[in-house]
């Protein structure tokens, strides 16, 4: 499922298939970690829409191919629109990720996202928009925004209060540091942490354990419990698109992103 074995850039950014009522999802950028750019967030939006109608499909699995499951937004991409001074690219990548986070939230089917390794920034508010996580011991997790002074995005100012309280959440969007698997459990970020080895086994016999239960009490829960704040869920994002994109044309989001690639600490000014 997690793919590990394909070479960089092998096929499309997204992989898919359908076994038992469960369908997986694989992002497949292994050579940049899974980082997202537009073309990625945008085939994960459209296939979230076409298998929310597939009345066949009763589970989502969604993995990262190769040693991460999503290193969050490709900085590469980033730092070429933040050269130009345009915020188009960056607006683009924003309004698909709200797009694809609205659907795993609102689809009938139960998302689990099966994290292999780091889930860093946007790729962690994916991970955190599922319904359930199960992690290998590797994983790690991090709200790294504040490294390279961008604002959090993909729904992470509305997710991870509500499952860490707002002081954790602060502590965690302002340093930026990562967290290991145990500390992710421990915090209620994660359902469950298993040996990398029993991964992919653990989370399709969770998938199917769910598949086989009776489908309208699933889908009527996963709506009470997650598609009824959908509105309120849109509202936050709207927000974090407003200010990701101020932050993102700053002089500190220069540096941070500059200091990023030339691997040194940023020195940030308040501009």
């Amino acid at each position: 499922m997690t793919t590990s074995a394909l070479p960089a850039q092998a096929g499309p950014v997204l992989l898919e298939s359908k076994h038992n009522g469960v369908a997986t999802l694989v992002m497949n950028r292994p050579d940049r970690l899974n980082a997202l750019n537009t073309k990625l967030v945008m085939a994960l939006a459209s296939a979230l829409r076409c298998i929310a109608k597939d009345e066949s499909v009763r589970v989502v699995l969604l993995a990262g191919a190769g040693r991460a499951f999503c290193s969050g937004g490709d900085l590469a991409m980033i730092a070429e629109g933040r050269q130009s001074g345009e915020a188009k690219d960056l607006e683009l990548l924003l309004g698909s990720g709200m797009e694809a986070v609205l659907a795993m939230r609102t689809m009938p089917q139960p998302v689990i996202a099966v994290v292999n390794g780091a889930a860093a920034g946007a790729g962690m508010n994916l991970a955190l928009a599922a319904d359930i996580r199960i992690a290998a011991e590797e994983a790690t997790f991090g709200q790294n925004f504040a490294k390279v002074g961008l604002f959090p995005d993909f729904g992470g100012t509305y997710f991870l209060p509500q499952l860490v309280g707002p002081a954790k959440a602060a502590e965690l969007f302002y340093t930026g540091d990562m967290i290991d698997a145990q500390t992710a459990l421990r915090l209620g970020i994660v359902n469950q942490v298993v040996p990398a080895a029993q991964l992919e086994a653990e989370a399709k016999l969770l998938a199917q354990k769910i598949a086989q239960g009776p489908p309208l009490a699933i889908r009527a829960v996963k709506k009470t419990l997650f598609a009824s704040e959908n509105q309120k869920l849109a509202l936050a994002m709207a927000r974090e698109q407003e200010e990701q994109t101020r932050c993102y044309l700053s002089e500190d989001s220069r540096e941070g992103i500059r200091a990023f690639f030339e691997k040194r600490g940023p020195q940030f000014r308040g501009k």
